[in-house]
């Protein structure tokens, strides 16, 4: 399957049908009639996190679908819209005064349902891209393993073959929201005797089911958002295989493709924005907010500070626009996405730093349960810089698939997976 499959979106800026300027209009009268505002000082991170259940957000998917806004830049023969980015955000743009699914938007819809655009069968996308624009069905992927680290071609658990299904063993880790999702994007080892990138296949997992246990894991802010599976002789059936047996790498070097996008700012599957401090502009207000709210800004250095954060935002919005233009048009490969999704991460990092010396010292008091917004965000901010890889890892792909810069030396490479050293 190319990784350029004529049923992903709609690149255009403009398209055929419904002009953005009428679609824009129309989305907004809509969402003034039927979507919930955002309360006071809340914003749609806050929102999903005390919505542990998922609950909330699979109504306000449904309610975008059944109002004919969710999936907008989907194939229309998948439940989608069928529009261009162009419409996407515009239709962003004017969500940002309501509650909106955001849960829904990583991975569910900005890395998983692509993936399975891009190499699902046609029976696949018809009975699963569907369900979760409709919020019926919620999506994790299991890739990370607890032996792992940042070698996921270096994965141990196993899918063997039994007839028309598979057997799978073994355990992933680090899988938000998998407690709440209904099916996953698994990658298992199928075949151990040749190198270790070349005996991988790419399952659809049902989650709830037997044979499966998930654990959350409590996080340092009480939450559980991440979660250990442990797999003991569950069934897969073979026609639940995404892509081909034993070339799932090519499948999920395309889901980090998707996941570096998404990550880097650049999906255009994304509807809403998690938090309300982001402007129509794509900068960041919580900030000068923050300094407001302190009495500093008349500071020197307070301002330099709130102008550091906007000048990066800018630099990171226009970077997401040249780099994603420039995939798209051939210009760039595919792996050039982890230019923005690094930039992304440490601006991001560099955002609550900031945040957290405007805060001063007292934000990183912590009593009972209750920590100051932007003490508890400087400690979440490094696993920020996680997701589709880490910082290191994004180094290495731009060096290597970007400026084509000799490889690092691997021990285990065209080495059979089972003559290989592993944990």
């Amino acid at each position: 399957m190319s990784t350029t499959d004529s049923n992903s979106v709609a690149e255009d800026e403009t398209d055929d049908g419904e002009s953005v300027d009428s679609f824009r209009a129309r989305a907004r009268q809509w969402l003034a009639e039927n979507m919930p505002p955002l309360p006071d000082g809340a914003t749609n991170q806050l929102l999903a996190r005390e919505d542990e259940s998922g609950e909330r957000a699979r109504r306000l998917q449904r309610l975008l679908f059944d109002g004919g806004f969710a999936g907008i830049s989907f194939p229309a023969a998948y439940g989608g819209q069928g529009l261009s980015r162009a419409h996407q955000r515009a239709f962003t743009q004017e969500s940002l005064p309501y509650q909106m699914p955001t849960v829904f938007n990583v991975p569910t819809l900005s890395i998983l349902a692509p993936t399975l655009l891009d190499f699902g069968t046609e029976e696949q996308k018809v009975r699963y891209i569907p369900a979760m624009l409709s919020g019926d069905e919620l999506w994790v992927q299991f890739l990370s393993e607890p032996s792992g680290g940042s070698d996921l071609a270096g994965l141990v658990t196993r899918a063997t073959r039994d007839g028309d299904v598979f057997v799978l063993n073994g355990s992933k880790i680090w899988s938000s929201g998998a407690f709440r999702s209904d099916y996953s994007l698994c990658l298992a080892r199928t075949d151990w005797k040749v190198p270790k990138h070349r005996g991988l296949t790419m399952f659809i997992l049902k989650i709830h089911q037997p044979g499966i246990e998930v654990r959350q894991i409590k996080m340092v802010n009480g939450t559980g958002e991440f979660c250990q599976e442990f797999f003991d002789d569950v069934l897969i059936p073979a026609t639940d295989v995404v892509g081909e047996v034993n070339d799932g790498w090519t499948v999920a070097s395309r889901l980090l493709f998707h996941e570096r996008d998404a990550t880097g700012g650049g999906s255009p599957y994304v509807s809403g924005v998690a938090t309300a401090a982001a402007g129509q502009d794509g900068q960041r207000s919580d900030l000068l907010e923050l300094a407001r709210e302190t009495g500093q800004t008349a500071d020197p250095r307070v301002r330099q500070l709130v102008a550091e954060a906007r000048v990066n935002d800018r630099v990171q919005s226009q970077l997401v626009e040249r780099v994603t233009t420039g995939i798209r048009t051939g210009a760039f490969p595919l792996p050039a996405g982890a230019i923005p999704s690094l930039f992304a991460a440490t601006n991001t990092e560099r955002h609550f730093d900031i945040g957290l010396e405007i805060a001063g010292a007292g934000a990183g008091a912590w009593i009972d349960d209750d920590a100051d917004r932007w003490g508890e965000t400087y400690l979440l901010r490094q696993g920020l810089s996680l997701g589709g890889g880490s910082n290191e890892m994004q180094r290495n792909i731009i060096s290597e698939r970007v400026l084509g810069m000799p490889r690092e030396y691997a021990a285990d490479r065209d080495k059979p997976f089972d003559e290989v050293r592993h944990n």
